[in-house]
């Protein structure tokens, strides 16, 4: 039997020439998190993004046996 757990990621967007600022930014933050996960005994399984105004959302499934 499997078990599964939803992370969900905030990051919002601010005025720069950079575009890229959110994925750099939140790079360190997601790695951080994939291996606490790992850690733990969880395996990413699927990944997701959206954006709603100024934010983009990350959303990491994660998968293991119970």
């Amino acid at each position: 039997m499997k078990e599964y757990k939803l992370e969900s990621l905030i990051y919002y967007s601010k005025l720069t020439l950079d575009k890229e600022h959110i994925i750099k930014s939140s790079g360190a933050d997601i790695q951080a998190k994939l291996d606490e996960y790992a850690n733990e005994g969880w395996r990413l399984v699927s990944t997701d993004a959206t954006d709603f105004g100024s934010a983009v959302y990350f959303y990491l499934y994660f998968e293991r046996d119970k």
